[in-house]
């Protein structure tokens, strides 16, 4: 069975793309369908809340980082044996990298070759009509995009409801429901991006009481009705494409740490070392637990390690037990991996903290600088991201500042999403490397 999907685009970042993807999610699922749900771009936190809102994995669709092929093996997967796909954009829906149609990491790019219909949310603050000329040029920028209808969110009142609807009618853009503008309804957020789904501590309830608005406001009949199976999504050889496309498992068992501090694990890397025949097994060193000794390379993730650094630092059992491994095996650190593997973090009220050491450079928060975009980088010797000459996609998103950088063997070339070279690699000492470079495919 194939499911059929709808995208869910908006103009900007934060006109309520996500809360309205997690309502839809889990309404649907209430009424017994099997909905699966797939992010736009590099982003992993909304991929957790996508998660919890339809009891399974969400994966990434990246049109910049991700071939063609790549996607459509995602597609494939994800949307087999199950109802309905729900994608969600990034940012505006057109927002990417200028001059690189079809692979510019914009979300439309997604939604044209793949045929999927697009539901816009418009966040209606501080007009009315107006939404509907916006939604017209959404939906006419580009002949080979379907804007299926809006929903319109933020609403403030019935006369505010009533004056944007004539504008989407006057439009002709059909308005497939609304949110209110209540405060709840939205998640509250930090540097990098929402709160965690996994520090949310009532986020069950939270999905409810959304899914209970959406059902309320928004016409779920006709929103299924206008999804459709995504074009190319079922071809054959999906798993030979795929394995092509995605990194090599670093190790037969990986010791993955997971917790608040390292949890930016993208789950299409996960289901292709799996597929490969590889084990993960997670530990968590904000419990103190050292890499397990049966596995054969340990993998630190990014995520918030800035926000837990005295508690890192004082779990001596994990780093104890992370020097020891590195002493036998690979040990790889990305972005938060990167900064725990280091001498020092400063935190945002300039407190130091001793790390692992296991690298010469240190990592500042107290002065931040947000350092943000699609990366192409060339490896330049065997690791544990592939072999040498191997080129990967991916991107970097953190606001710690790097210090000492370059004291350690460079191991990767680095450039940015224009091909411009950029001066920071990470680098390797015996067996560990590290790097601000999230991978998410290689490059074909």
């Amino acid at each position: 069975m194939t499911a059929s999907a709808l995208l869910i685009g908006a103009p900007r970042s934060g006109a309520g793309k996500t809360t309205l993807a997690i309502g839809i999610i889990a309404a649907l699922s209430r009424r017994g369908r099997r909905v699966r749900a797939l992010k736009c771009g590099p982003d992993y936190i909304d991929s957790a809340f996508h998660a919890a809102a339809s009891g399974a994995d969400c994966a990434n669709v990246d049109s910049w980082a991700m071939s063609p092929g790549h996607m459509s093996a995602i597609l494939h997967s994800t949307a087999a044996e199950n109802d309905i796909l729900v994608v969600e954009s990034a940012m505006g829906l057109f927002d990417g990298i200028a001059g690189n149609r079809g692979r510019s990491g914009a979300a439309s790019d997604i939604a044209i070759r793949f045929g999927i219909p697009v539901i816009l949310a418009i966040d209606i603050a501080g007009q009315a009509q107006s939404a509907g000329a916006v939604a017209r040029g959404f939906a006419t920028f580009d002949a080979g995009l379907e804007v299926a209808g809006a929903i319109l969110n933020g609403v403030a009142s019935e006369r505010h409801l009533r004056t944007a609807s004539e504008g989407l009618e006057a439009a002709g853009i059909a308005r497939l429901g609304w949110l209110p503008r209540e405060e709840r309804l939205a998640f509250p957020d930090r540097h990098l991006g929402l709160v965690q789904a996994r520090e949310r501590h009532d986020l069950a309830g939270e999905i409810e009481a959304l899914a209970d608005r959406v059902a309320d406001t928004v016409d779920l009949d006709r929103v299924e009705a206008l999804a459709r199976p995504p074009l190319d999504a079922g071809e054959s050889d999906a798993a030979a494409r795929f394995a092509t496309c995605a990194l090599d498992p670093p190790g037969q068992r990986i010791a993955l740490a997971e917790d608040d501090a390292f949890s930016f694990f993208y789950a299409h890397m996960a289901a292709a070392w799996r597929e490969r025949g590889a084990d993960i097994v997670r530990f968590s060193p904000l419990a103190d637990e050292p890499p397990p000794e049966d596995c054969d390379c340990c993998w630190l993730p990014g995520g918030y390690p800035e926000l837990h650094a005295s508690r890192i630092a004082a779990a001596r059992r994990f780093l104890e037990g992370l020097k020891a491994f590195a002493d036998t095996r690979p040990v790889h650190g990305e972005c938060g991996g990167y900064m725990v593997l280091g001498r020092t973090l400063e935190d945002a009220d300039g407190e130091v903290h001793e790390m692992a050491g296991l690298m010469g450079h240190r990592t500042s928060f107290r002065d931040r600088k947000l350092h943000l975009g699609y990366r192409r980088a060339a490896i330049g010797r065997d690791c544990v991201l592939g072999r040498a000459g191997t080129a990967l996609r991916g991107h970097e998103f953190h606001y710690a500042t790097p210090l000492d950088e370059g004291v350690d063997e460079a191991f990767l070339t680095v450039f940015d999403g224009e091909g411009r070279k950029l001066a920071s690699g990470g680098g390797r000492r015996g067996n560990v490397t590290g790097t601000f470079f999230h991978a998410i495919s290689r490059e074909t």
